[in-house]
């Protein structure tokens, strides 16, 4: 086996790199994480420089594994927060940027990260990669590896190479093979069930409709409102989108069926939207905006929407993005998400292992606090 990095996707062909093993996840095909790299979203000069790594077969050339992997001048768009990390770095005079990331840019969602050929030994090609991402590190001597939103078996290859486990939470939608809506919230106790179907009336009753849209039904006048919308909820918190309307445009050509618009409209105009992409088996809920406030929009558009069109399209998960408790008495449950961090130095390694095994714990015992408050009755 042979390891090398790149430094653009363009290095490598689509067909190589969709034939591993991605589970069915947009955000790893070829096309998206391209397509970031072509509209400018992910390079050098937004601090997310590409540095894929590859393992190939030395005697066949075919690839037999990859990562995608950026060199990190800051931690923003990544979701794991080490603010307080490279606070710590540099109240020793140390520098931890910059830094090896592992994610999908902007994107806090799992999947595979040690990316396997179907062909190849699984664990062995995983271990390699560990081995090679470790090894990368120590060769530009940065500070520090980062595995951000991966899974389990992920997880379990980078802890016997010594990277530390960290996780979070989130809060997932999980189809019980639901006929339809009805007998989802019929899952509900009687007073959240009459919560939950005020807010949905609420918003008929104001003459809202929605229309869901894939990206080869989008316009590219649509996309220009739909993005000024979601760009404005980054406003409202003080920052800058890290993406542009020619990504979103790019996206619903080469993956038009991977990227769905919910539009709410009022008047024959959009007021609101979410911007969703979709996964062989998941749904998952990444951006959101409107432009007239109108009572309980928000939850309708960004999660009783998503989760009828998770129904009628026999989806099994919805991953409606960060944070956000309020989503449990929607009907959303409480579920960890895992990175793996290799710190170069040594003492920091042991004084963060100490700081996450008490982090862990803490998480865990939030999640099950979190189950106290689900909607649904004994009986479901």
């Amino acid at each position: 086996m042979s390891v090398r990095t790149i430094s653009s996707l363009a290095d490598v062909s689509a067909a190589e790199w969709n034939a591993l093993e991605l589970h069915g996840n947009p955000f790893l095909r070829h096309e998206f994480l391209f397509t970031l790299e072509q509209q400018h979203c992910a390079d050098r000069h937004t601090g997310w420089q590409p540095m894929h790594l590859l393992l190939h077969d030395e005697s066949t050339r075919q690839l037999l594994g990859a990562v995608p992997l950026y060199l990190k001048k800051h931690s923003w768009g990544e979701f794991v927060f080490d603010w307080s990390w490279a606070s710590a770095y540099s109240q020793q005079g140390l520098e931890y940027y910059p830094k090896l990331t592992s994610a999908v840019p902007f994107t806090p969602a799992s999947g595979p990260r040690l990316l396997v050929n179907s062909n190849t030994d699984a664990a062995r090609t995983r271990s390699v990669l560990a081995e090679a991402l470790q090894a990368t590190a120590r060769q530009l001597r940065v500070s520090s590896a980062h595995v951000l939103f991966a899974e389990e078996a992920d997880i379990a290859a980078l802890q016997s190479h010594r990277y530390l486990s960290r996780c979070d939470c989130q809060f997932h939608w999980r189809n019980r093979t639901y006929a339809d809506f009805d007998q989802f919230i019929g899952t509900f106790r009687a007073d959240k069930r009459k919560k939950a179907l005020r807010e949905r009336r609420r918003v008929v009753e104001a003459g809202i409709r929605f229309e869901t849209r894939s990206g080869h039904e989008m316009t590219d006048d649509l996309w220009h409102q739909a993005f000024a919308m979601s760009a404005g909820t980054f406003a409202r918190h003080g920052h800058e989108h890290y993406l542009t309307v020619d990504f979103f445009k790019a996206i619903a050509r080469v993956l038009p069926d991977s990227i769905v618009a919910i539009l709410a409209f009022y008047q024959q105009q959009p007021v609101a939207v979410a911007i969703c992409f979709r996964g062989e088996n998941t749904l998952y809920g990444r951006y959101w905006g409107q432009t007239a406030d109108f009572h309980s929009l928000h939850f309708e558009t960004c999660y009783y929407q998503g989760i009828e069109y998770c129904i009628r399209h026999g989806l099994t998960l919805f991953e409606p993005g960060t944070q956000g408790e309020h989503k449990v008495a929607r009907g959303f449950e409480p579920a960890l998400t895992w990175s793996a961090h290799w710190i170069a130095d040594e003492r920091f390694e042991h004084a963060l292992g100490a700081h996450l095994s008490k982090e862990r714990s803490a998480v865990t015992q939030y999640q099950e606090a979190m189950r106290e408050h689900l909607p649904f009755h004994r009986a479901s």
